[in-house]
């Protein structure tokens, strides 16, 4: 027998490269079919539940790497929570009404306008199915478990009959009303807009001074001067607005006299270039009050109101008022009792109301509305400027104010409540606690209808006397049939079908009824989303959302409104936010650049676990960059971790921890230290993972595998696992610590790496459960001894002066490996006495044949290249070897002495 045959070489089936991108797939079919993720349920169903709420994505199109980075969060708080014990289900969701869908089926050809709404809605209801069925497949492929066979989709007619009932009790408690006030328009979806649907773009708008000549007797000769960057909102005016409490002036430029608010005169006459000019009177705003003044476009005779909106930081003090087209104008309006003129049709185009400019769209309107008033001498000043604007965040093309009726929700009946809901919640990003704070504070109420026709209808009728009737039990009833037949139930039935049978009411007298045939505003149906908890048996509130950072003008808002209203509490006890996912130059990503990440690429090609581990990689709560050269570095860590892996399972290849582990007090220092690090190693990562700092679960890990075992223990111990006796303490007791380490490593990094841990747990030589997901997370235990770690690191100060000069013997190529080298350590008396304490062979653990310490002030390291017989089996250099060139440790072993 050779000599090389006698040493107790690693042995294991797990393989050196993972090649996940097509191994995943089976590991996921084991899953699958050992039926892993109702297994771990049933194993914790008498336990302590936790549940996070899946918000839902909509349901158009592939996933995309923003969708990845949120999904694979939420997977690792569910397989932590799921592994510390907790009943943890996992129930994905989807949003599948609204205009996307819509847009897409125009997009594939579909003519809307040459179908009944009941047929175009059923293509849209098949489509979104479509897009739901495809987005699971690559869900799924990024290893998350969950209740795919059971998801929660806002179409499905459950659904929407809570949905139904969730606007009930809002009803119920006077917090539903349809009103006639400005709401956010998109002329390009004929449609009404959430604030939470609305995102900002640069546009070049006009930026013009008007004036308006007085009628009323008292200032028959002056004129008031406003300033405007909606030319288009003109024909909508109604009344001047200006400020009570600020002091105007009466100026006199060249003979005409203009009303400007007295701080902004300077401004003003600049703009205007005013050369000479004289301030002739001085009086409170209050005096303007019901002052009339006639309208250029349309000789219509308004008045001057008064109102606090009016500031005097730009423009004039004096505001063009619309109360059509304007929130504060609306608001204003409504003290003074002014019509809601708006002279623009859902399109966007003047109607007959707006005179000789009936016909054109509004934005053609401003250069013609702006030469109008230069022909009729009452322009004063035009030019232009770049801005930030509301846009239709699906159509991307702008949006205006415009005063329709719609029904709202009352933010101001619940805004208290709201916000000491928002009090008491955990916001783990602190500052989003502001961020909602003040969104709620300064909300108006919300818009819930919609004029499309793909989404749940509002159930409300009106009577013969036009009333609507907002009735709990009418609209539970209306639920109720939704719940069997769906939605279309509303547009295929007649309004008496849809009432209670024998339902009566005074303004119906007839029993004639009309039904609303507005859509509700798709965040009221994911907003509606917590009460699947209820349907489900689940405790409310949930006990974490997580999202992305826009949801907190959307789902977290729309959430808490509708959970509030419900029950008087918010539907999460605590909030995490995402950032967005940007290119390696901190770029948003966009098809027309070129720059997008496509997930499914990377699980094809590199693995899901690649990608998972760039989840955990980065800081999450800020935006996160992903490239080639990102993923690089992350397969160069995954690689470390899988060899570490690799190298603890092949030396455990014959080691049974029911008979071979060796208990604590009989381990060897070294060995001692190394659980000490396993434990406190255990606690920084349940820290982390608990805090939901997943980066820091990567970087605690990795930096331990990396320092602590591969470039420390699992080096020198190398020697004691293939040379020693094979059954003798000192290899059992390194196995001992081994077997530690890869299990708990396995527990540990399972939420991250499902696909790598279960393989590596699957490939343990001895008896273990059908999956590492069916383990617990290991308990942290509190070990005796502890003295040692403050020897070890006296020890480590040592080591690392010895390394230094090893290498510089090996640059040198004075020796190759350290084995060839002895050492003479002076150090410090304490510090020997660390080194004592250990009790280690300090040639074994440092790796050169020949140590001797001395004591000294300071510490000093000096080496040389040792001298002796290098020992054929262990590559020692010893004093001497028998005549099979072997040294008396390992002729020891091979008589089995």
């Amino acid at each position: 027998m050779e000599l090389k045959d006698t040493l107790l070489l690693p042995q294991t089936s797990f393989e050196m490269r993972g090649n996940l991108g097509v191994r995943e797939v089976d590991f996921q079919a084991k899953w699958e079919a050992m039926d892993l993720y109702n297994r771990v349920l049933k194993q914790n169903e008498n336990n302590t539940p936790f549940v996070l709420h899946d918000g839902p994505p909509y349901a158009n199109g592939a996933i995309h790497i923003g969708h990845s980075l949120n999904k694979i969060l939420k997977d690792f708080v569910i397989r932590y929570k799921t592994m510390k014990g907790f009943y943890a289900p996992y129930i994905p969701g989807w949003d599948t009404h609204g205009l996307p869908i819509e847009q897409a089926l125009t997009k594939k050809g579909v003519n809307r306008k040459e179908m009944t709404v009941s047929d175009f809605r059923k293509l849209c209801h098949d489509y979104a199915l479509e897009q739901v069925k495809m987005q699971k497949v690559q869900f799924k492929r990024l290893g998350i478990l969950g209740e795919w066979d059971n998801p929660y989709i806002t179409l499905n007619p459950a659904f929407e009959a809570d949905q139904l009932r969730v606007f009930g009790v809002m009803a119920e408690k006077g917090l539903i009303y349809k009103g006639l006030k400005p709401v956010y328009w998109s002329p390009s979806s004929e449609s009404a807009l959430a604030e939470a649907e609305i995102e900002y773009e640069d546009v070049t708008s006009p930026s013009i001074y008007v004036a308006f000549d007085v009628v009323s007797e008292q200032r028959k000769d002056q004129k008031l001067i406003i300033w405007t960057t909606t030319p288009w909102t003109l024909p909508a005016n109604l009344a001047i607005s200006a400020n009570p409490t600020l002091t105007y002036v009466v100026v006199l430029v060249e003979g005409q006299r203009y009303i400007v608010v007295k701080s902004l005169v300077e401004k003003v006459s600049a703009v205007l270039k005013w050369e000479n000019y004289t301030i002739e009177e001085t009086f409170p705003g209050t005096d303007l009050e019901f002052v009339q003044y006639v309208h250029p476009l349309n000789q219509r005779v308004c008045p001057v109101i008064l109102g606090e909106h009016v500031t005097d930081t730009d423009g004039t003090g004096l505001v063009h008022t619309a109360p059509g087209h304007g929130e504060d104008d609306y608001n204003v309006g409504k003290k003074y009792n002014l019509d809601i003129l708006v002279p623009v049709d859902d399109k966007g185009v003047f109607t007959q109301e707006a005179g000789e400019f009936a016909g054109l769209y509004y934005e053609k309107g401003n250069p013609v509305i702006i030469e109008k008033l230069q022909q009729l001498g009452n322009l004063l000043h035009v030019s232009y400027f770049k801005h930030s604007y509301p846009h239709d965040w699906r159509t991307k093309k702008p949006i205006i104010f415009r005063a329709t009726p719609q029904w709202f929700a009352s933010i101001d009946l619940l805004k208290q409540p709201l916000l000491d809901e928002i009090k008491h919640t955990n916001w783990v990003q602190k500052w989003g606690e502001l961020r909602i704070h003040n969104m709620i504070k300064d909300r108006n109420d919300w818009c819930i209808s919609r004029q499309r026709a793909w989404g749940v209808p509002i159930p409300v009728f009106y009577a013969e006397n036009g009333e609507a009737i907002l009735d709990q039990a009418v609209i539970n009833h209306v639920a109720n049939i939704v719940e069997q037949e769906g939605t279309n139930a509303w547009l295929d039935k007649d309004a008496v079908d849809l009432l209670p049978e024998g339902y009566q009411h005074p303004g119906s007298p007839n029993g004639i009824f009309r039904k609303e045939t507005d859509i509700m505003d798709v965040w009221f149906d994911s907003g509606s989303s917590h009460k699947l908890l209820q349907r489900r048996g689940l405790s409310y509130p949930a006990d974490l959302y997580l999202e992305g950072s826009d949801q907190y003008r959307g789902w977290f808002n729309s959430s808490l409104i509708t959970g509030v209203a419900l029950y008087g509490k918010a539907p999460y006890k605590a909030v995490v936010s995402h950032g967005f996912v940007l290119d390696k130059d901190g770029r948003a990503m966009s098809k027309s650049l070129g720059n997008t990440t496509d997930p499914l690429k990377i699980t094809s090609e590199m693995g899901a676990d690649i990608l998972r581990l760039w989840v955990s990689s980065v800081e999450y709560s800020s935006d996160v960059r992903i490239g080639d050269q990102l993923m690089k570095q992350v397969s160069e860590s995954y690689r470390k971790i899988r060899n570490t892996f690799k190298f603890l399972l092949s030396n455990l290849f014959d080691f049974n921890p029911a008979t071979d582990r060796v208990p604590y007090a009989q381990l060897g220092s070294l060995d001692k230290v190394m659980l000490h690090k396993l434990e406190d190693l255990k606690q920084s990562v349940y820290d982390a993972f608990d805090g939901y700092k997943f980066d820091v679960v990567y970087r605690q890990v990795n930096n331990y595998m990396i320092n602590d075992l591969s470039a420390f223990y699992l080096d020198y111990t190398k020697d004691i696992l293939y040379v020693e006796a094979q059954k003798g303490l000192l290899r059992r007791s390194v196995q001992t610590v081994l077997y530690e380490q890869l299990m708990s490593l396995l527990k540990l990094l399972n939420p991250i790496l499902p696909h790598t841990t279960s393989e590596a747990y699957w490939a343990l030589p001895f008896e273990h459960l059908d999956d590492v997901y069916l383990e617990s997370m290991p308990d942290v235990v509190s070990y005796p001894d502890r003295h040692l770690d403050n020897a070890f690191e006296d020890f480590m100060v040592v080591r690392d002066e010895l390394l230094k000069q090893l290498e510089d013997m090996r640059k040198n190529k004075v020796i190759g490996k350290s084995l060839e080298a002895k050492a003479v350590v002076s150090l410090p008396k304490a510090m020997k006495a660390s080194l004592e304490m250990l009790h280690v062979s300090l040639t074994q653990v440092w790796m050169v044949s020949e140590v001797t310490l001395v004591e000294s002030d300071v510490l000093s390291v000096v080496t040389e290249v040792a001298e002796g017989h290098k020992c054929e089996r262990c590559w020692n250099i010893v004093p001497k070897v028998n005549e099979s060139h072997v040294c008396p440790r390992c002729e020891a072993v091979l008589k089995g002495e």
